[in-house]
């Protein structure tokens, strides 16, 4: 699991939050390529950018539906989809959901995911009129991010907080080192160095394969910080929290990665 149950986004920094009244959200239910009708949750802002959320192995959950409200307080139109339309429905999910037989259904079929990210990406245009998407995403969404990357076309720039770039084992057919020679998106990457499931090295050859690829990128490691740092409850790592702010906020401002706000 990445963010428990009761888990909230952190604040934006101090100077960045609106002066008056935070964006509010709603549900939307939207229609994949296959069929498939699934629970995405949409923050509406004033902007021509928009940000596809991919949550992490918990789907969609309340911690992704303010996240979303906390991009359109920052002027960013943001839409967060659920993974298991397919196999658990468009109903909400309750905090003690038994997510892991849909994890491993969902996994099992990415070009599925990556449907669902173009279904809501073409949602989140329609809807609001963004002119340019970006995908972000979470642990198992942070790696869906970057491979977004490979597999959708016309993206900004894909932003991925902790996803696992290598191989989980032999087994592992989606992994986005294995894909950066189809990457075209610019890319920000934020990983916790105290994340004992992503090995500094990976990190490292994924950096390199980027640039080997010539892919604008540019991904932060902070040092001491575990896995789903970026979570309010987590108090001592509020400043890197500041800090993906900053970063995020200012690669989807220019399209440059290496921006802060």
């Amino acid at each position: 699991m990445c963010f428990p149950p009761g888990a909230r986004p952190p604040d934006l920094p101090s100077d960045l939050r609106p002066i008056s009244g935070g964006a509010g959200g709603e549900d939307a239910i939207l229609t994949s390529a296959d069929g498939t009708r699934y629970r995405s949750f949409l923050a509406i802002a004033k902007g021509d950018a928009g940000v596809v959320i991919a949550p992490d192995v918990r789907g969609l959950h309340r911690f992704y539906e303010e996240l979303a409200e906390r991009f359109a307080s920052a002027g960013v139109h943001a839409m967060a989809f659920d993974y298991f339309g397919r196999t658990a429905g468009t109903d909400r999910k309750p905090d003690d959901f038994a997510n892991q037989e849909h994890v491993t259904a969902a996994r099992a079929r990415p070009d599925l995911i990556q449907a669902d990210v173009a279904a809501t990406a073409a949602a989140l245009r329609a809807r609001t009129g963004a002119s340019r998407i970006f995908v972000l995403g979470f642990c198992m969404g942070g790696r869906v991010a970057f491979n977004a990357s490979a597999a959708q076309d016309g993206l900004a720039g894909v932003v991925g907080f902790y996803g696992v770039v290598r191989r989980r084992d032999d087994n592992d057919t989606d992994a986005p080192l294995d894909k950066v020679a189809r990457m075209k998106a610019p890319t920000l990457g934020l990983f916790g160095g105290a994340d004992k499931g992503i090995p500094p090295d990976s990190v490292a050859e994924f950096d390199r394969a980027l640039a080997d690829r010539k892919v604008p990128h540019h991904l932060v490691t902070y040092p001491g910080a575990p896995h789903s740092f970026f979570d309010r409850s987590f108090a001592e790592y509020a400043k890197e929290c500041d800090d993906a702010w900053r970063r995020v906020l200012g690669f989807i401002a220019t399209g440059d990665p290496k921006t802060t706000r």
